[in-house]
């Protein structure tokens, strides 16, 4: 693993990088500095000191408030547990479905805020809305923040690039997200996304949010025409995931 690269992205919201040579992928945690700091995504348990020292650079850990995440999985919310013994304030937050059936992982340190679909969270200047979107990018209990005053679609895996991509980018991130599944389909990471209805009203009411910028778990974010990139993006999982 390599030391963490921190990027802001939009007003006070940092991505805080870690490349893992051997698998050719980042994985990318986002740091909202705010009166309420909230931290999207934990990392890997392994990665949680330089996940850590990254976020040390932008505030002291021990300030945040919030840790949140879009779905049960280690790069979501591995180092959960460790995280809440760094910041004795922070509460989880995830989905309420999360909250409830995966209790033992989200609630183990300290009683997690499950959030309902349309439900808001404020951390001082900004305002998140939880989004539930089940079984996108992956797991039952799955949702996403977006954060209403900048415009920032805090997205997970959606938009996935292999390869260590530039921090933020208005170039076309859509082909290399394509590119990337094609070559997951490839291997035993297949089958990344479970394409069906529900999966293009999800993607076509993400789109309709209409973000300026989309904090990308792996790979580059991305600073444009979100609605477009979201809508081109279904198309893609439709092509690779839906096609019988």
């Amino acid at each position: 693993m390599q030391e963490p690269v921190v990027t802001e992205i939009a007003p006070d919201i940092y991505r805080v990088s870690v490349f893992v040579p051997e698998i050719n992928l980042q994985f990318n945690h986002f740091v909202v500095d705010d009166e309420e700091p909230l931290l999207f995504h934990t990392g890997l348990r392994d990665m949680f000191p330089l996940v850590m020292g990254g976020v040390a650079r932008v505030m002291d850990p021990s300030r945040i408030r919030w840790i949140s995440f879009s779905h049960t999985e280690s790069d979501e919310c591995g180092a959960l547990a460790e995280w809440l013994q760094a910041a004795p304030n922070a509460t989880p937050v995830c989905s309420q479905v999360g909250s409830l059936v995966n209790r033992d992982f989200v609630s183990a340190v300290r009683e997690a805020r499950g959030m309902a679909d349309g439900e808001t969270l404020e951390t001082g200047k900004y305002r998140f809305r939880f989004l539930r979107t089940a079984q996108l990018p992956h797991g039952w209990d799955a949702g996403l923040l977006f954060e209403e005053t900048e415009s920032t679609l805090l997205c997970s895996d959606l938009f996935h690039q292999n390869g260590d991509c530039e921090p933020i980018t208005e170039a076309d991130v859509v082909e290399r997200a394509r590119n990337s599944l094609r070559e997951y389909e490839a291997g035993i990471l297949a089958d990344y996304v479970p394409y069906s209805p529900r999966t293009d009203r999800a993607m076509q009411r993400l789109a309709e949010l209409n973000p300026r910028t989309l904090a990308i778990m792996h790979g580059s974010s991305y600073v444009g025409d979100g609605e477009r990139a979201l809508r081109e993006l279904n198309g893609v999982l439709r092509e690779i995931f839906g096609e019988p």
